[in-house]
C-alpha cells in the first residue's frame, strides 16, 4: 500500500504543482498545500481518474476520508474547502474535470452543504490532539521517533504476497457475514444499535457464542460490536437515511480478485488495531491501558520483529504504570492484558504466536510501516529487492542520497540480464513521462550498461519522452544508422534539467539558469517554447518570475505567450 501511496502521489505531483502555479494568480487567498491530502485520497479511495469528481464522493472524502488522515486540522478547518474550491476551479477551467464529472456548480455546492460538518469533525480532531499532547498513552509512536530512526532497512514483501495474507484475514470475513446479515435498509436503535433478538442471530452469522448474562445482551459482546466498528471502517457497512444502516454492493466478493482492491481495504481496516485494547468495566481503567496494542507492535518493530511474551509483557506492564497513575491497577484488574491485543491482531493476520514468542507477519511489518506513516514518524522502509519493479526503484531512488541509490540499483541489476535492466528501466520511464526526475534517473543508469542496452534505446527511439536521450546514446554508442540527436533534442534534455532544478527550491533554479549565462539564456528562450515539453510553460512561467534580469523575464514571458498560443 505504501508503494501506490508513492506511485499515486508521483501521478499527481505535476497536476499539483501546476494547480499551485495556477493559484497564485486565480485563487491568491487559497492554500494550495491543503489540497494534496484530499487529491491523493480522492484518487486512492474513489476515483482512477485524476479528473472525475463527484458529489457523494467528495462529500465522503471530506467527511469520512480526511479526518482519519488529516494532519493539521486546524489548518484544515480554516482553509480546506476554500483549497479544495480552488482545485476544483482550476481543473474545470483548465479541461481537466473528466467527461462524467458532476458540474462545478454541482461540487461547489456539496462544499458549501458539507461546510459545517466538516468544521466541526476538525473541531473535534484538534480537541482530541490536544488530549492526545497532555496525556499520551502507551501507543504513542513519537517516544519511538528517535530509536525508529535508527533502525536498519526494512524490506517490504511484495503486494501479490501481502493481498494473499489479507484474503485470509479471518476478522475481515467475519465484517463481511455480519454486514451481509445486516442487508438492505435495516434500522437500528437509538439506545443500542440492535436488539437482544437482533444480537443473537448477529453472533450466530458470525460464529461468537453468546454470554451468559443477566443484563441487557447488547451490553455483553464487545467483539461482536468491534466486528461492527470494523465493517464500518472496511465501507462493508454504511449508514442510511432515517436510522438505517445497510449493506455496501461490492461487500459479498470479499475476498476480492484484485490485489489492489484486497489491500485498500485491507489499509481502511487497519486502524481496527485499537480495537485490540482491553476493555475494563471501569472507563478510567480502561483509558489508563489505552494504545496497548500499539505499544506492542511498536515494540516488535523496534525488536526486528519478534519479542518474548515475558519480556514484552513486563516492559509493557511498566510502561502503564509510569505513564498513568491507575496503569498498575489497570493492569491487574485486566487479567492479562495482552490477550485481546493478541487475539485481534492475530485475527487481522498482523502477529502470530509460537510457544512464548510473538512476531510480526510480512503483513503485520506493512501494517506498522503504514501507522508509522501517518504518524509522520520516519522510518527506512523499502519494497524487497528481488520484488522491486524499475519503477518503484525509480521513485525510491529519487528519494536517496546518491551513495544509497547507488547500491539499490547495484542490488536490483545483480538479478537480472543488463539487456532486461535496460529495458525495464526505460519503459518504466516511458510510463512515468510527466517526471524527468525518473526520467534522467533512468537514462543515467541505462548509459552505464553499454552494448546491452542499445535494443532498449532504440526502443525508447518512438517514445517522445525519451527521444532525446536514446538519440544521444545511441550516437555515443557509434550505432550504424542509428539517428544524431537533433537540436530540439537537445532543448529537451535542458528542459529536463530545468524541471528538476525548479523543483530543488527557487534558488537552486536561479542559480541553474545563472550558470547558462544571460545571452545563451535568451536564445533558448526563444526556442525552447517550441517543444513538446509537459513542463514547458510551466518553467517559463516561473523563470519570469524570479529570474532577477529584467530582460530574461520579459524575454520568458514573450516564450510563455507563445507557449500558450500554440497549444490552443
Amino acid at each position: 500500500m505504501t508503494d501506490r501511496i508513492e506511485v499515486a502521489a508521483t501521478e499527481l505531483r505535476p497536476l499539483l504543482e501546476e494547480f499551485i502555479m495556477w493559484a497564485r494568480t486565480n485563487a491568491p487567498d487559497s492554500d494550495p498545500e491543503l489540497v494534496g491530502p484530499a487529491a491523493l485520497w480522492h484518487r486512492l479511495a474513489f476515483s482512477q481518474d485524476l479528473g472525475t469528481w463527484k458529489r457523494a464522493d467528495l462529500r465522503n472524502l471530506l467527511l469520512d476520508r480526511m479526518p482519519k488522515v488529516i494532519d493539521d486540522p486546524d489548518a484544515a478547518a480554516d482553509g480546506m474547502l476554500p483549497a479544495v474550491d480552488a482545485y476544483l476551479t482550476f481543473l474545470s477551467s483548465t479541461g481537466r474535470l473528466a467527461k462524467g464529472s458532476d458540474t462545478l456548480a454541482d461540487l461547489q455546492a456539496e462544499l458549501d452543504d458539507v461546510e459545517d460538518d466538516f468544521v466541526e469533525l476538525m473541531e473535534d480532531l484538534i480537541e482530541d490532539v490536544e488530549d492526545d499532547d497532555e496525556t499520551g498513552d502507551l501507543g504513542d509512536f513519537e517516544a519511538f521517533a528517535d530509536d525508529l530512526a535508527e533502525l536498519p532497512t526494512i524490506r517490504l514483501r511484495p503486494d501479490a504476497e501481502l493481498a494473499a495474507a489479507a484474503r485470509a484475514v479471518p476478522l475481515i470475513a467475519k465484517a463481511r457475514d455480519l454486514a451481509l446479515w445486516v442487508g438492505s435498509g435495516r434500522r437500528v436503535g437509538e439506545d443500542t444499535l440492535l436488539s437482544d433478538t437482533e444480537v443473537e442471530e448477529a453472533l450466530a452469522a458470525v460464529g461468537l457464542p453468546r454470554p451468559e448474562t443477566e443484563g441487557a445482551l447488547a451490553e455483553a459482546v464487545p467483539d461482536l460490536w468491534n466486528l461492527w466498528n470494523l465493517a464500518v471502517d472496511l465501507e462493508f457497512l454504511e449508514p442510511g437515511e432515517g436510522g438505517t444502516v445497510a449493506v455496501q454492493d461490492d461487500t459479498a466478493e470479499w475476498p476480492f480478485d484484485d490485489d489492489e482492491d484486497v489491500l485498500d481495504a485491507w489499509m481502511l481496516g487497519l486502524h481496527s488495531v485499537d480495537y485490540g485494547d482491553p476493555e475494563l468495566a471501569d472507563e478510567d481503567l480502561t483509558m489508563a491501558l489505552a494504545g496497548l496494542t500499539r505499544g506492542m507492535l511498536v515494540r516488535l518493530l523496534l525488536a526486528g520483529g519478534s519479542r518474548d511474551l515475558a519480556g514484552l509483557r513486563r516492559e509493557l506492564a511498566e510502561a502503564a504504570a509510569e505513564i498513568d497513575e491507575l496503569g498498575a491497577q489497570a493492569w491487574h484488574e485486566a487479567g492479562d492484558p495482552l490477550a485481546p491485543a493478541l487475539e485481534w491482531l492475530a485475527g487481522y493476520g498482523m502477529t502470530e504466536v509460537s510457544g512464548d514468542t510473538v512476531s510480526l507477519t510480512p503483513l503485520g511489518t506493512e501494517g506498522v510501516v503504514h501507522l508509522l506513516d501517518d504518524s509522520d514518524i520516519e522510518i527506512d522502509a523499502r519494497p524487497a529487492i528481488e520484488s522491486m519493479s524499475a519503477h518503484e526503484l525509480l521513485v525510491l531512488s529519487a528519494e536517496l542520497p546518491e551513495e544509497e541509490a547507488d547500491a539499490e540499483f547495484a542490488a536490483w541489476m545483480r538479478l537480472r540480464e543488463p539487456a532486461r535492466a535496460a529495458e525495464e528501466l526505460l519503459e518504466a520511464a516511458a510510463k512515468d513521462g510527466d517526471d524527468a526526475l525518473i526520467r534522467v534517473q533512468a537514462a543515467s543508469v541505462v548509459g552505464t550498461l553499454g552494448e546491452a542496452a542499445v535494443p532498449a534505446w532504440q526502443a525508447a527511439l518512438d517514445e517522445v519522452s525519451l527521444r532525446p536521450y536514446a538519440a544521444t546514446h545511441l550516437s555515443q554508442l557509434g550505432v550504424e544508422g542509428a539517428p544524431e540527436p537533433t537540436p530540439d533534442d537537445t532543448n529537451w534534455l535542458i528542459l529536463d534539467m530545468w524541471t528538476i532544478s525548479a523543483g530543488l527550491g527557487r534558488q537552486e533554479f536561479v542559480g541553474s539558469l545563472r550558470d547558462i549565462g544571460p545571452e545563451l539564456l535568451n536564445n533558448l528562450l526563444d526556442v525552447v517554447w517550441k517543444i513538446p515539453h509537459a513542463h514547458v510553460e510551466e518553467l517559463l512561467d516561473l523563470i519570469s518570475q524570479v529570474h532577477p534580469d529584467k530582460q530574461i523575464a520579459k524575454t520568458a514571458r514573450r516564450a510563455l505567450f507563445k507557449a500558450r498560443s500554440a497549444a490552443q
